[in-house]
């Protein structure tokens, strides 16, 4: 996909993002959990073989002869029932980033957060307008093309919120660039069901399809043609943007959307997965809000960090790329900005792993008895990312300690502690 010179010093890098972002993965992963669900016995192989063409990082994924007739969500680990809704916000105050004649700057978002009790409705996984996007792009064919609306979620639409009014802190997301808010879904449902309250941005025009309430659909800009530096660097700069005027929206004198008035604006913190963990830097720096951030398997950009950071901030990532020491193009970035980091900071990395292990994509496939190439299952990679992104998020906005960001865990013995200032982790 990357189109960038071949001598170039950064190509290297780039090819990782591009590659690391790219739909092509996720579309062949969930093309092959859908023919899973649909597509008889004799014609499984040219499905799978179709999918992966599409992408080398899913080239192993096979289905079993068991898998499931419908993927689902794990269940969250909180107390709490999960309540969400779909929120419309329109900035004004800018026009579109990649499209420059809309004058004003529109997001969907979806907001997590702790219910009184299960609503009657579940939440819908996707549009079916938008599985039908991801399907096309990836160009699968011979199955439904509403078959990933069909995930079963385990938030229910609109449920009545629990808690006191400014009582619960927010955990902003960002999703990787092409991916759908819908893919950090576990993980949301998971915080919200502990007692946060969680919001999802799709950023407009950076996913391949995202559905608006007036039944418009937005496709991705940015997605074809060169990828230099420059682009996620605007990608990142704008999230930002998208952030600060998301938190307008959720915390100011008439918050908007179900469950926004249980937030407490002096405890706000942002994770984000791939190009969305890159933007956690630049949301940081751009909004002194949010108190603490995550990024999560995403190479950082050029130019973004040029200062000392002393919020707390975390690396979680694949021990693949990002090992220290081992002199990679994108564990490089968290090599440069590590160092500005002056604050409370870890640098976390799981064995086993592949870039949509922190998302949903993994636990997904194995349910419906697909091999995608990871060493540790989606089930498992989902349960230690909630458990560490859950505890980082537990120490600093809710002030409990926790000891297994402190040190190795013989409960979960996939996950390394780095020191980058002498290559280890143990």
């Amino acid at each position: 996909m990357s189109h960038a010179p071949t001598d170039s010093a950064g190509t290297a890098q780039l090819r990782h993002r591009v590659t690391r972002d790219g739909l092509a993965a996720v579309v062949g992963l969930l093309a092959l959990i859908t023919s899973a669900i649909t597509v008889p016995a004799a014609s499984a192989s040219v499905a799978s073989a179709s999918a992966t063409s599409a992408s080398a990082s899913v080239a192993s994924a096979t289905p079993s002869a068991e898998v499931s007739a419908t993927p689902f969500l794990p269940k969250p680990t909180g107390p709490h029932s999960v309540g969400v809704t779909s929120l419309y916000l329109k900035d004004a105050s800018r026009p579109d980033p990649w499209v420059p004649s809309m004058k004003a700057r529109e997001l969907m978002v979806s907001l997590w957060y702790p219910a009184k009790s299960p609503g009657r409705q579940r939440a819908q996984y996707m549009t079916p307008k938008e599985s039908e996007l991801l399907l096309k792009d990836g160009k699968i064919t011979g199955v439904p093309l509403d078959a990933l609306s069909k995930t079963r979620t385990n938030a229910f639409t609109d449920a009545k919120p629990a808690g006191r009014k400014r009582g619960l802190p927010l955990v902003v997301l960002s999703p990787g660039f092409k991916k759908s808010r819908s893919t950090l879904s576990g993980l949301a449902e998971d915080l919200a069901s502990r007692g946060y309250v969680v919001a999802a941005i799709g950023h407009t025009y950076e996913n391949v399809g995202q559905s608006f309430p007036d039944g418009r659909v937005t496709t991705c800009v940015p997605c074809e043609g060169d990828h230099d530096e420059s682009l996620f660097t605007k990608m990142s700069k704008g999230r930002a943007a998208d952030v600060s005027f998301v938190l307008d929206q959720l915390t100011g004198r008439h918050p908007k959307g179900k469950g926004a008035s249980l937030i407490d604006p002096s405890r706000i913190a942002m994770a984000g997965h791939s190009a969305g963990g890159a933007s956690v830097v630049a949301a940081l720096l751009n909004d002194s809000r949010i108190r603490a951030g995550i990024d999560i398997d995403g190479t950082t950009d050029t130019g973004i960090l040029d200062t000392q950071l002393s919020r707390p901030f975390m690396f979680l990532g694949k021990s693949a790329t990002y090992t220290p020491g081992t002199g990679g193009s994108a564990v490089a970035t968290w090599e440069r900005d590590w160092k500005l980091l002056t604050g409370w900071k870890r640098w976390i990395l799981l064995t086993g792993a592949i870039h949509e292990s922190f998302t949903d994509i993994v636990a997904l496939a194995d349910e419906l008895g697909l091999d995608v190439g990871a060493d540790v299952k989606g089930a498992r990679s989902m349960e230690i990312t909630r458990r560490y992104v859950g505890a980082f998020f537990d120490l600093h906005l809710l002030k409990k300690p926790q000891p297994l960001l402190d040190k190795s865990s013989a409960t979960y013995p996939e996950i390394k502690l780095c020191t980058p200032e002498t290559n280890t982790c143990e």
